[in-house]
């Protein structure tokens, strides 16, 4: 009898948790299975060459490790396409010489999703993130690389949670 109960416990625990997903995606995969992503035109007043490649392939690989979706080069179930709207470099703190101590590079994008299962579940929006930097570094080479990295790893987790975790 102590049996059955622990059996009849857990089996009722398990039916009603359904399926859970690890990043928090919310996608029927039933009628869900691929993904495009169109280039993001760099629209931005200062061009970064490569910028505009670089977030288009960060954006593609964060839906492809954190889904089962193929990616697809037209006529995806779900789309994302949209441009880098601003690229831009401000003083934020100032030395007594009147040069910058600290500098934030900010980038934000514009993203379109559309998602032909849901299309409710569609949207237009701006995400934006900044690093700041000392103001005496020149952001170029790995030191504008790894700035990159973490503004993008930012913006595309942004887009993931907004296009398809249902938080």
């Amino acid at each position: 009898m102590k049996k059955f109960l622990i059996i009849l416990v857990f089996s009722l625990a398990f039916q009603s948790c359904g399926i859970y997903s690890f990043t928090g995606a919310d996608i029927d995969y039933s009628k869900t299975k691929t993904f495009q992503v169109n280039y993001f035109q760099n629209n931005a007043q200062i061009i970064e060459p490569g910028i505009a490649r670089e977030f288009t392939q960060d954006l593609q690989e964060i839906l492809l490790n954190q889904t089962s979706l193929d990616l697809v080069t037209n006529n995806g179930d779900l789309t994302y396409e949209g441009e880098i709207i601003e690229y831009y470099i401000a003083p934020i703190t100032a030395t007594a010489q009147n040069t910058a101590a600290e500098n934030r590079l900010t980038i934000t994008v514009n993203v379109r999703f559309f998602n032909k299962n849901d299309e409710e579940k569609g949207f237009e929006q701006r995400f934006s993130f900044y690093r700041d930097f000392p103001g005496q570094q020149i952001p170029t080479g790995s030191a504008l690389d790894d700035i990159l990295e973490e503004i993008f790893e930012r913006i595309t987790q942004d887009i993931f949670n907004k296009s398809l975790a249902n938080w």
